[in-house]
């Protein structure tokens, strides 16, 4: 019933990646995929390497391909396997911890953490943001501080609310799938296993989670 597509679409920027997601399937199972989408996409597209030239201070280690327009901060670690796709631009202390694929036109913020996400085009994550175990649709945008959360307190499986009921997706760790053109202001909180629909807002210092319905605006926190 809950199914990826709704939320967000792979575009043309990580076409090679499309065969590797199923549309149909839940948004959370697209995180166990990461990784070997990665790794083949690298290697059949010849992209292992990539770029090969990097700022003094900026740490970049495993497979890695980075297009030739990002622009590179002058210090931070980027941990592959990893894509960053096209007029990319990646801040001072930016910290990709490998699993992470990013689209056309994204913002990866100063001081901002990233793990086994997906980040489509025009997503913007600009100022202290964490990134955990989540999928980002085009144009999403997440306000200075907003995280991410993406593990229970008590560390046991991440269930999903919805209108057809509670989903245990099978994971210890599932941050939020994010729809295309949502918008989460400045230091709010997103539980584990939030789901937002497409073009929804949520204003700052909130802290949500559960099913939030595509263009609705969240005035106050919600679980």
């Amino acid at each position: 019933m809950i199914k990826a597509s709704d939320f967000f679409t792979i575009p043309d920027s990580l076409a090679p990646f499309k065969e590797c997601f199923d549309a149909h399937a839940a948004p959370w199972e697209w995180l166990n995929g990461i990784n070997n989408a990665l790794l083949t996409v690298l290697a059949s597209e010849g992209l292992e390497g990539g770029r090969s030239v990097f700022p003094p201070h900026l740490h970049v280690s495993g497979k890695v391909f980075i297009h030739d327009s990002v622009e590179l901060p002058p210090y931070g670690v980027i941990e592959g396997p990893a894509f960053i796709g096209p007029d990319c631009e990646l801040r001072p202390g930016v910290y990709i911890r490998g699993n992470v694929i990013v689209g056309r036109e994204c913002v990866l913020g100063n001081s901002c953490e990233y793990k086994n996400s997906m980040l489509m085009d025009s997503v913007e994550t600009a100022h202290f943001n964490y990134v955990g175990d989540s999928i980002l649709g085009t144009k999403s945008h997440l306000g200075a501080g907003v995280i991410l959360a993406n593990i229970r307190l008590d560390r046991m499986n991440v269930k999903v609310k919805s209108p057809w009921g509670l989903f245990d997706t099978g994971r210890r760790k599932f941050g939020s799938a994010i729809g295309d053109g949502v918008e989460i202001g400045c230091n709010s909180v997103v539980q584990p296993g939030t789901l937002i629909g497409k073009r929804a807002f949520v204003l700052s210092a909130l802290s949500v989670g559960g099913w939030i319905d595509s263009r609705s605006v969240v005035r106050s926190s919600v679980s």
